[in-house]
């Protein structure tokens, strides 16, 4: 019953551990988030940037994309490994690294005297971003135990639901009133504090445990077909589609690797890169299915909402981002109560709920055209953010519940790739459809080359007229996202109706490391 500080915080076998989460775990829970919020931001702080960026460096939309391509490209790659190094070296020092790693890219790239050497530094900040999430995730999951996982993934989790719509803000008031640079500089001062309180406060341990070497098959196999997978998906958004030639390679190069990492994990005796034996745990199969699928409803809007306003209303940057901001507070004011129902009475019974809001919140946006009011839109994205509060980190807290602890990092880390590449699958798609059905209304615009079909820089005049083309182009865009978000239902029926406060095994003290 006695407690190491080193390793562990307020088992859950102990006193009241089960009904509230501990300061210090509240605590710990804040300093990770101090790190996460980072990465986080940055998937989504450059977007805004790229005009001036292109225009600064001299260099087209194909090229200058790749700043944020190569930074999620980075962030795929280096997520298979985060597991085992923790395991092998410690959650503290990894996450340290992480940081530094992070920090040093963004100041890099602020830095930056072309384009090329800007897109090898934000290969290098990815680096950093992509260990940051899982491996804050397994410090924060060995920290709270099963029974007050909720609660703890919901503090978490705020930063996940609220990036997106604070990186375009910030970022649109940085590239407008600052200058591009600081879009990067800003790191600096907030991975300094996140360092200095992770150095105070995250604690020593864990390390040691990865016995065996590195999958080095693995990692052959496994970060290449990730990239090739995701340097397929954003092919696609600018190079006509999925049908295209070089895109089918790409994805096709990048399956058959994956698909030999699988076969090699399968008969590996020692831990594999990624373990797929997680698969065989119902409950983490149904779990990582509904986060794969909350990645693509996720990330595929976040690419729809703000170019619908930019493109069909004029809006610039920063009130785009303003104009999202409904669906962060949703998402803020949800999540800390789905974590306590969550760990009441099972995921099984919050995250339908989640998803049904997340639908009804969608149904305006596929129904949309130029006259349709703000504050209907505005409405429809709380609705969104509520029911994402309510889906996205209850869905991998359930994940996490049946599994043993040394199953922890590594199983956390598999579903931050499936968020990753769901959202990446979700924003190709969704860029290639919206592409398409501009191209189809307005032939003129079909040759811009991104995702919204080149419509960012038609002249004021001619954009009131394209106005109800854009819109309806935009609402059929958004017809298919509300089918991918309505898929959702079928695997979060399956997850558990049963609360980890009431699981037998739950109360009993983890297992020694």
């Amino acid at each position: 019953m006695a407690e190491s500080p080193s390793t562990k915080v307020a088992p859950p076998g102990g006193s009241g551990g089960g009904e509230r989460l501990d300061r210090q775990t509240i605590v710990l829970g804040l300093v990770i988030v101090a790190g996460t919020v980072m990465a986080i931001l940055d998937t989504t702080i450059v977007n805004v940037a790229l005009e001036t960026l292109g225009r600064d460096f001299s260099t087209d939309l194909s090229t200058i994309q790749w700043v944020i391509t190569g930074y999620l490209l980075a962030m795929g790659t280096v997520i298979p490994l985060t597991g085992w190094a923790v395991d092998r070296f410690g959650g503290r020092r990894v996450w340290l690294t992480a940081i530094v790693l992070f920090v040093a890219g963004s100041v890099l790239s602020g830095l930056s005297w072309s384009i090329q050497s800007l897109i090898v530094f934000r290969v290098l900040q990815g680096l950093g971003g992509g260990m940051l999430m899982p491996t804050g995730m397994a410090i924060l999951t060995m920290a709270a135990g099963p029974r007050r996982l909720g609660r703890i993934m919901s503090i978490v989790g705020v930063p996940m639901l609220l990036g997106p719509v604070l990186g375009p803000v910030l970022g649109g008031w940085l590239v407008e009133d600052v200058d591009w640079r600081w879009i990067f500089f800003v790191n600096v001062p907030v991975g300094a504090l996140a360092f200095t309180l992770a150095w105070w406060k995250v604690p020593r341990g864990h390390g040691g445990q990865g016995e065996s070497a590195l999958d080095l098959r693995g990692l052959a196999l496994l970060p290449p077909g990730f990239a090739l997978l995701i340097y397929g998906l954003s092919t696609a958004s600018s190079s006509g589609g999925f049908g295209n030639a070089s895109t089918i390679g790409w994805l096709a190069a990048g399956a058959v690797l994956v698909g030999l990492f699988v076969l090699h994990s399968l008969r590996r005796r020692e831990r594999a890169l990624i373990d797929v034996r997680l698969f065989a745990d119902r409950t983490f199969a149904t779990a990582a299915v509904t986060v794969s699928l909350v990645g693509v409803a996720l990330m595929g809007s976040m690419l729809l909402i703000p170019l619908f306003y930019q493109t069909t209303h004029g809006e610039g940057a920063f009130a785009a981002g303003l104009l999202l901001a409904p669906q962060g507070v949703g998402a803020a004011i949800a999540m800390p109560v789905a974590g306590v129902i969550t760990d009441r009475f099972g995921a099984g019974r919050i995250v339908p709920v989640g998803i049904v809001l997340v639908v009804a919140g969608t149904i305006p946006f596929a129904m949309v055209d130029a006259g349709t009011s703000y504050w209907l839109l505005g409405g429809a994205l709380l609705v969104r953010g509520l029911g994402l509060g309510c889906t996205m980190m209850p869905t991998m807290s359930a994940a996490l519940t049946t599994l043993s602890r040394a199953a922890v990092s590594r199983a956390s880390s598999t579903l931050n790739i499936l968020v990753q590449l769901g959202g990446s699958v979700g924003t190709a798609l969704l860029a290639v459809i919206l592409a398409r059905e501009i191209g189809d209304r307005i032939p003129q615009a079909a040759g811009g080359g991104g995702a919204g079909g080149g419509v960012g820089s038609i002249p004021e005049q001619a954009r009131q007229q394209l106005a109800p083309k854009l819109a309806d182009a935009f609402g059929s865009t958004f017809s298919v996202a509300l089918i991918l978000t309505a898929v959702m239902i079928v695997p979060a029926l399956l997850l558990p109706r049963r609360g980890a406060e009431h699981d037998a095994d739950a109360d009993a003290p983890p297992p020694a490391a």
